[in-house]
């Protein structure tokens, strides 16, 4: 976990295929977007893009892709990706499911310790942290 924020829960991904990668989870649990509305539904999009703007200030990506799907999990969570200068030439400008994922580092508490702390302090000076 990163923090709890104002519509949930922002957490780091379990596989980190590409570093910083991270999840907005809703609390309470919605099945998608669309089940949200007026303020909430802000909320969410706002704390979606603060997530992403504090990726964007701690890991020196040169962009952030956001991806909301629900196909197979039907609980809403956004998919929040740091994009580098120094990814492969074959995955720079594809879909973030181009990369190996089966050999992308695993989250280790250990490792990626500080990387919470920056992205929870980034949070924090925008706002969104409860």
């Amino acid at each position: 976990m990163i923090a709890r924020v104002r519509s949930g829960w922002a957490v780091l991904a379990s596989t980190q295929v590409l570093a910083g990668y991270s999840l907005l989870l809703p609390d309470p649990v919605v099945p998608h977007l669309n089940a949200l509305h007026g303020a909430v539904r802000t909320q969410f999009l706002g704390d979606m893009s603060a997530l992403g703007d504090a990726l964007l200030e701690v890991t020196g990506a040169v962009r952030i892709n956001y991806a909301i799907f629900g196909n197979l999990d039907p609980a809403l969570h956004a998919h929040v990706f740091p994009r580098y200068a120094d990814e492969a030439e074959s995955v720079r400008t594809q879909q973030p499911w181009a990369h190996d994922w089966e050999n992308a580092p695993r989250f280790d508490r250990a490792v990626h310790a500080g990387l919470i702390e920056r992205i929870r302090a980034a949070l924090m000076q925008r706002g969104v942290i409860e």
